[in-house]
């Protein structure tokens, strides 16, 4: 059995003790790859070097982040793009719209989304949407600039059935992590309408760990309690679940 944990920051200091052995229990546990969405200039470094030293292991992502969207956001967007002219990339992200902890920068954030759409375009790699309490913006901006060249994920989903559907008529997967195990997320009523052939499993460690690992550091290891979920609400088995979205993350990521 192989998973793809499409969405993992374990470059980033809270894995400073014991990052090979997380990776080492990723691996122990069926993690056949991780892909690493960068966040900022100053994670840069740290992502590229975990990617040296697992470099058919851990896949490298170059985007701004959309709460890293500040006065120099334009700046941040020339040295992404100087990055993706340097070596091969798997998508641009995280890219998209916070408005959970700022609003003052709303305008720049959508900005600089409209703008890593384009650079998407340009060097022809998927998109990974980072969308809190911003649905409707986002969306928005989709109507706009949605053709043929787009496509990618919506990253730790948590809308609904009908934005659900939006996001799959585009042709885009939905990225499922930890929150389908909680117990009153709702998130696994939505999933059980959404086909899985549209889903690709996610950890976004060390966040959102998944029950019943809730409230710890979350690891790569632990997409495996994710994919149980998800075969429990689809009445399928675990096996299936990593062979359907696994196929759908190496489609969507060109791996």
């Amino acid at each position: 059995m192989q998973l793809i944990d499409t969405h993992s920051h374990i470059f980033l200091p809270e894995f400073d003790s014991d990052r090979d052995e997380v990776i080492f229990n990723a691996k122990e546990n069926g993690v056949e790859k991780i892909l690493l969405p960068n966040v900022d200039d100053s994670t840069t470094e740290r992502l590229m070097e975990l990617v040296s030293k697992y470099p058919d292991y851990c896949l490298p992502m170059m985007g701004l982040h959309p709460t890293s969207v500040k006065e120099n956001f334009k700046e941040e967007l020339e040295k992404v793009e100087n990055w993706l002219t340097k070596r091969k990339f798997y998508a641009i992200g995280e890219i998209g719209i916070d408005l959970y902890w700022d609003k003052s920068f709303k305008q720049k954030q959508e900005e600089a989304f409209r703008s890593q759409i384009e650079l998407a375009k340009k060097y022809n790699l998927p998109i990974v949407i980072h969308a809190r309490e911003s649905f409707d913006e986002i969306f928005l901006i989709m109507n706009d600039v949605m053709d043929e060249k787009l496509n990618g994920v919506f990253h730790a989903f948590t809308g609904n059935g009908e934005q659900a559907k939006q996001i799959i008529s585009w042709g885009f997967k939905i990225g499922i992590g930890g929150i389908v195990t909680f117990k009153n997320s709702g998130l696994d009523k939505v999933v059980n309408n959404i086909d899985i052939n549209h889903m690709v499993l996610e950890t976004d460690s060390p966040y959102l760990a998944p029950v019943p690992k809730r409230g710890k550091r979350n690891e790569s290891a632990y997409i495996l309690y994710i994919a149980q979920k998800i075969a429990e609400i689809k009445n399928i088995t675990i096996e299936e679940v990593a062979m359907i979205t696994t196929n759908n993350a190496k489609q969507l990521f060109g791996i």
